[in-house]
């Protein structure tokens, strides 16, 4: 299953020009408030007419402003999960989310209404009302609400937007097994990056209603033109990693395409795949292999490229094995160094402190789809 989006519409101040396909997994809207990431799901949804544009799933064209194309979003067989939930406060959560099967074909399935009931972990929770939830159990009934719907297509409006720190940790190993199990494209909006660098397959950044970078996360975070659509202090690079061995000290080994990473906090089981969210900020550069040093986690690399803004920082890629990532150093450190594309030096990379949230499950991940782990200070 494969989604398709070309759309474009007026807005007063915002002209939005969109394009991009999705498939199965998250592909992420990501940009600032503003720039046009709730209009496109909401186009997507039926829920906004386009001034012009295709929109087509699979095969089944939802619009085309050509041929006079409008499917009624009730017809669309899509799942929306919106910022607050949306949830009917008269309803249980059981019936909340028998709510959402009877617009199924065949009805309810109790079958899959359990299965879903035990992925979300809402067994303690069927008897409840909304008004008794915290935000993140809300979330996750929605979420089921949504899926039993056995939509074709799931939308994700800034889901966690409401949610404080402690249940955006509660509801984001939910959402890892929801996008692990899940076969129909889920496009899920966002202006939070560590959410984005923790669930996406692929990313599409919006910048006043433009795309302005598309791809495979992997891809898009390790572009050194992504920092000044980012911020400097999020930009960073995802590296896949798998979990050689937890040692009694409390670190885990990690290995890469490129080399061997120690690292504290890792809870996935030994022999998963998880991702590691490596800031640019937290790598520095040495062009001889680094003696002395409190931290092992060096790695042989070789320099891509070069990427000079306005200020005095450089964003340098640097390729370890198959893996692409970026650190932020100096203009004069840079020059100091010496550095060139394709030469060979070491980064370094700082693990001391994983922030709240930031270690993802691993249940169930295939190569491409990872769990999440945050090196940042």
């Amino acid at each position: 299953m494969s989604l398709d989006v070309d759309l474009r519409h007026r807005f007063p101040g915002l002209d939005l020009s969109v394009s991009f396909r999705a498939g199965p997994g998250v592909t992420a809207l990501f940009g600032p408030s503003g720039a046009g990431k709730s209009s496109v799901v909401n186009a997507i949804a039926g829920l906004l007419r386009p001034g012009g544009g295709r929109i087509a799933l699979e095969e089944t064209v939802l619009f085309d402003a050509e041929r006079g194309v409008h499917v009624p979003a009730s017809q669309r067989r899509i799942g929306y999960v919106f910022q607050d939930g949306r949830l009917f406060p008269h309803m249980t959560v059981a019936a909340n989310i028998g709510y959402g099967a009877r617009f199924a074909k065949g009805g309810l399935d109790r079958d899959e209404m359990r299965r879903v009931v035990d992925l979300l972990g809402l067994e303690a929770l069927l008897h409840r009302r909304p008004n008794t939830l915290s935000g993140g159990e809300k979330q996750r009934v929605a979420l089921a609400r949504a899926w039993l719907s056995r939509p074709r297509l799931l939308l994700m409006d800034e889901p966690l937007a409401a949610l404080d720190e402690p249940r955006k940790d509660e509801i984001f190993p939910y959402l890892e097994r929801l996008r692990d199990v899940a076969q129909v494209p889920i496009v899920y909006v966002s202006h939070n990056l560590a959410e984005v660098a923790r669930l996406a397959d692929d990313l599409v950044v919006l910048q006043r209603g433009q795309v302005v970078l598309s791809g495979s996360a992997e891809a898009v975070l390790s572009d050194p033109k992504a920092l000044p659509l980012v911020g400097v202090r999020e930009a960073g690079a995802i590296l896949p990693a798998r979990v050689a061995e937890h040692g009694a000290d409390g670190l885990s080994r990690l290995t890469l395409s490129g080399g061997e990473l120690l690292l504290p906090g890792v809870t996935a089981p030994e022999g998963s795949t998880i991702r590691l969210r490596v800031l640019a900020q937290d790598v520095l550069i040495s062009r001889a292999a680094p003696e002395g040093l409190s931290s092992h986690n060096v790695l042989p690399v070789d320099v891509v490229a070069l990427h000079r803004g306005m200020g005095p920082g450089v964003a340098v890629q640097l390729r370890a094995g198959r893996d692409v990532f970026l650190a932020r150093i100096t203009q004069r450190a840079a020059t100091e160094l010496g550095l060139q594309p394709g030469m060979t030096c070491f980064a370094i990379l700082n693990a001391t402190a994983i922030p709240r949230g930031s270690i993802g499950g691993s249940a169930g991940l295939s190569p491409r789809k990872n769990a999440g782990v945050d090196i940042s200070d």
